[in-house]
Parts: C-alpha cells; sequence; structure tokens
C-alpha cells in the first residue's frame, strides 16, 4: 500500500483485498500497471479490473507500452470516423485495455476455442412466479456486481435504511439535533416506473428491501430518465433534506460500457455479418443471396477482401418459419419449417469451408422462442449441424475473433425499446442498441412484446463488454460506434413486407456488412444494386 501512495498513486479497497490473495510477484504488477496507466494517461487509482487484465495475459504475453514497440500490440482505431475515442468523457474514470499477442504459442492457444459465452450451455428455467423471482434477483446481483466498479457504489445503502435514516433525521430536526448527516446519500435497483407530472419526472426504484420513489426537477435529469427503459438497474444520488418529505435526485447512473480501446486482431482478416434471410418467404432475395454465395467463392469483385474473409456471423431469423403471425402462409413460398430447413442446407453448403460461420436463431426460426433461445434444435437442423464449418449457438452468445470479443443478439428487444424510449425510431436501431449497452442487458423490459423465459440465471445481462455488437431483426442496416464498440444492425435478405409496408418500415436488404478484424472499419457490400 505504502508502495503505491508513494508513486502518488491509490487503490480501490476491492483491488487490495485481490491482490492480498495474490501469489505472485505483486511489486512487479504494481508496476507494470502503474507505467500504463502513466503511458495511458489514466486515472490514479488502481482498479480490480487493472489487475485481471494484467493476470489475463501475464503467462503467455508481455505488456508493451514503448511508442515504437508495436509488434504484435493492439492499437486504437475509430472505425472509419473522424473523432477520437474521449476517454475522460463525462469525468468517468476509464479502464483501457491493453491486449498484446507476442507469441505464436499464445496465438493458437487462444484462439482455439471461438465460442467466450452461449446461453445454450446455461439455459435452466424455473417455473412461475419462483422462476421470475430468481431471474430477477440474479438480474440484481450481477448489474449491482458491475456497478461496483464505480467509486461512489461504497456509498450504495439499502432503500429500508435510506427511509429510516431520513425519517430520524427528521425527529433529530424536529428535537434540534445538532448532528449533520451526509449531503446525499446513493441508492441503487431496478426500475419499476416512470411518471411524468407538472413540474418533474418520478422514477421507483425497487432494491429487494424495499421502494423508493424519487423526484427529478431538473431538465437534464428528466432528460436522462426518459432514456431509461424499465426494469433496467440505475444507480441514483438522493439530496439528504429532512425539511423535505420526498427524495430528490442529484445524478443518476446508468450501468453503461466504460470508454475503451477495443481488442483488434493484429493480422488482417475479415467478418461478414448478416441476418434476418427468412429462406422460405415469397420476399427472400434468392438470387441477391446467391451473388453474395458467388461473391464469398471468387467468382465476383473485390478479391481481395473476400481472400481474407475467415468469418461469417448470421444473427437470426434463417427461415420464415410457418405460424408466426396471423395469415402468414399467403406470403410463404414455401409453406412447412422443414422444407425452409432444407432450402437453407443447401445455401450454407454454398460456403466455403475454409469460412466459419457462426448462426444463432431468431423469432422466425424453429425452437423456443422465449429469450434466451437455445440453438436451433438439432432434430430440426441436422444437416447444417453435419456442416464441418458451421457453429450453431443460442441467442446471445459472444464469440472471439482473432481476439475481438462479439456479441451476437437477434435483437427482439428492439421493438420494446423503440416503441418506449422517445426519440428513437426503426430507421435508425444503432440508436436503440446503444440503450442496451448503456443499460447492460439485452432485454431490459419485461412484460411487453419480447418473451422472456422464467430463466434461473438472467444471461441477458452484458457482462463482458464487447468490441463488436451485433444484432438484426429489424431489417434496416445501421452502423455505430459507442465507447469504443463497433455497433452494426445487419438488415436483412428480404424485401419490404406488407407488414412493414403498413408500418412505415422501409427496410434495407441485400447488403453484407464486412468488418476489418484489424481495423474495426465496416465496409457495406450491396448485392441488391
Amino acid at each position: 500500500m505504502s508502495f503505491i501512495t508513494s508513486k502518488g498513486f491509490q487503490i480501490h479497497p476491492d483491488a487490495l483485498v485481490l491482490i492480498e490473495n495474490l501469489q505472485v510477484d505483486v511489486y512487479q504488477m504494481v508496476e507494470e500497471i502503474l507505467m500504463i496507466k502513466k503511458k495511458r494517461d489514466e486515472s490514479k487509482v488502481i482498479l480490480s479490473d487493472d489487475i485481471k487484465n494484467i493476470l489475463e495475459f501475464s503467462t503467455n504475453s508481455s505488456l508493451i507500452v514503448n511508442d515504437n514497440a508495436n509488434n504484435g500490440t493492439t492499437i486504437v482505431n475509430r472505425l472509419d470516423h473522424s473523432e477520437i475515442i474521449d476517454t475522460k468523457k463525462n469525468n468517468e474514470e476509464t479502464i483501457l485495455e491493453l491486449v498484446t499477442h507476442d507469441s505464436d504459442d499464445f496465438e493458437n492457444n487462444y484462439y482455439v476455442n471461438n465460442i467466450i459465452y452461449d446461453s445454450n450451455n446455461s439455459i435452466n428455467s424455473g417455473e412461475g412466479v419462483e422462476g421470475y423471482t430468481s431471474l430477477f434477483r440474479s438480474r440484481f446481483d450481477k448489474s449491482l456486481k458491475i456497478l461496483s466498479n464505480r467509486p461512489d457504489s461504497k456509498r450504495i445503502k439499502k432503500i429500508a435504511f435510506i427511509k429510516q435514516f431520513l425519517n430520524q433525521s427528521r425527529i433529530n430536526l424536529k428535537s434540534q439535533s445538532k448532528e449533520n448527516p451526509e449531503e446525499s446519500s446513493f441508492i441503487a435497483g431496478l426500475v419499476m416506473e416512470k411518471k411524468i407530472k407538472k413540474n418533474s419526472y418520478n422514477i421507483t426504484i425497487d432494491d429487494q428491501s424495499g421502494l423508493l420513489e424519487a423526484f427529478a426537477y431538473d431538465d437534464d435529469l428528466k432528460k436522462q430518465i426518459s432514456s431509461l427503459t424499465l426494469d433496467q438497474m440505475v444507480m441514483i444520488e438522493l439530496e439528504n433534506n429532512s425539511k423535505r418529505n420526498n427524495h430528490i435526485i442529484r445524478k443518476i447512473f446508468s450501468l453503461d460500457v466504460p470508454d475503451r480501446i477495443p481488442n483488434r486482431s493484429h493480422s488482417d482478416v475479415y467478418s461478414v455479418l448478416i441476418s434476418d434471410l427468412h429462406i422460405g418467404s415469397k420476399f427472400f432475395m434468392e438470387d441477391e443471396f446467391q451473388m453474395f454465395l458467388n461473391w464469398l467463392n471468387g467468382k465476383e469483385e473485390n478479391r481481395d477482401i473476400v481472400s481474407k474473409i475467415k468469418y461469417i456471423c448470421i444473427c437470426g431469423d434463417l427461415i420464415d418459419g410457418i405460424g408466426i403471425f396471423p395469415h402468414q402462409d399467403r406470403e410463404l413460398f414455401e409453406k412447412d419449417s422443414y422444407s425452409q430447413m432444407e432450402h437453407a442446407t443447401n445455401l450454407l453448403a454454398k460456403i466455403p469451408k475454409h469460412i466459419k460461420v457462426f448462426l444463432i436463431p431468431g423469432n422466425h426460426d424453429l425452437g423456443r422462442r422465449a429469450l434466451p433461445q437455445p440453438a436451433i434444435p438439432r432434430k430440426y437442423a441436422d444437416k447444417i449441424y453435419s456442416l464441418s464449418n458451421i457453429t450453431m449457438l443460442g441467442n446471445p452468445c459472444m464469440i472471439n475473433m482473432e481476439g475481438v470479443k462479439t456479441l451476437m443478439f437477434h435483437g427482439q428487444s428492439l421493438d420494446d425499446t423503440i416503441a418506449t424510449i422517445p426519440g428513437l425510431s426503426y430507421s435508425k436501431p444503432a440508436e436503440a442498441m446503444k440503450i442496451l449497452l448503456k443499460s447492460r442487458h439485452l432485454s431490459p423490459i419485461y412484460g411487453q412484446r419480447t418473451p422472456i423465459a422464467p430463466e434461473l440465471e438472467d444471461m441477458m445481462v452484458i457482462e463482458d463488454v464487447p468490441d463488436i455488437f451485433h444484432s438484426g431483426h429489424v431489417h434496416v442496416i445501421d452502423v455505430d460506434s459507442y465507447k469504443g464498440t463497433l455497433v452494426v444492425n445487419s438488415g436483412a435478405w428480404q424485401t419490404q413486407t406488407p407488414f412493414q409496408r403498413a408500418m412505415g418500415i422501409t427496410p434495407t436488404p441485400g447488403i453484407a456488412i464486412v468488418v476489418n478484424l484489424a481495423t474495426l472499419r465496416p465496409y457495406q457490400i450491396n448485392f441488391a444494386n
């Protein structure tokens, strides 16, 4: 501790506990952390994540911070936007992740298994009220763990305590006690309700010890509350004023993702992001998809890019399915799911075998529709499972492509998010995806259009921050970046349906998003024109 303070740094209590339980050369490890933080002009507080980042790669790599030492080191790049990532945005402390690859052994060991997390392997449904109670308890606990990275989180109190504390303060005020309570208190809980009043925006929070309604009068706070989803976790700083009968909000904190340096491949490798083929629909763009397959096989232009494609991510709705919506049969070219799957197998088999394909289900695919979704069952897709280059995964999942962490989620909850957050629309789905990143949850809103299963563990919490966040579902191409994460909605391969026409949704189909994993720069390859 004295060594750290002598260097002008402090250490978070959680990090101190972690260090005390390590059997490594602590002084050498701390010196490496301090060197990185000084070089990157980071905050002078050592966090537990700083230690974990060092430990994760210490056996297989050396940390390089010299300006000239670029061999194998992940470098910052900002997609195709010209602005620089502001790592001090909103005065929040951030951790810049430095990942190095110094040896062939490390590369071979690290990339053997592309699957970081697959919800398919963790599905364990409960029943009824007990199941949903476990689900929300898991959501609360996981979210609180994410919040613990904030220094102010140590001041979080239970709602029951806050109510008792303020009642006691009022008693002390009446008795003219000279006790001086703190100016503010912190609570954390799930958003149960939002109400717009004449002069305030009220928000009700549940932290398992009780409910608390808090009031926001500041315009910036009102705007911030309007962008919160129901059932997401927030931390609130409350004004301690025993003269008031209500709880006044000073600040609101979403879990959010930190500003960070994204991981990148150290070789020029590309990944293709697509979704929503809807094979079997009359509106499936088979000719355009065949052009895409020809392109992958080197029969079209852009061979310099094609030769470097190593991965394809298919983010759900492989087929159109049956019985998904009323009178769907009128829009089907193939009227049973087995024919649709056979058709899909024949098309997927044309993808070159050196390209790894990751495929997750969507709400049109066979199998369970409630989130999280297991992988498409083998009994419906045995021939696809037999294709050596295709990996069937659950929705959601996180994969590792050359060190780049990619979160795949079909995107069913985007419907609820767009419907409930002011200013969002289907024409800009990346904005709705950013809301999910800010809430650190892929489907925070319970009880609306998106079915959520009563899992014993909430697998929709975004515990690990992705380098790429890939969704589909809304059939509109949109690419953006948020705090170092590339946000991609990959459109569709289905032309406008009667439902979309009635809803005023204009899809952008027939486009493949291709990402250079060495730069995280996305390209759009249009097969529709």
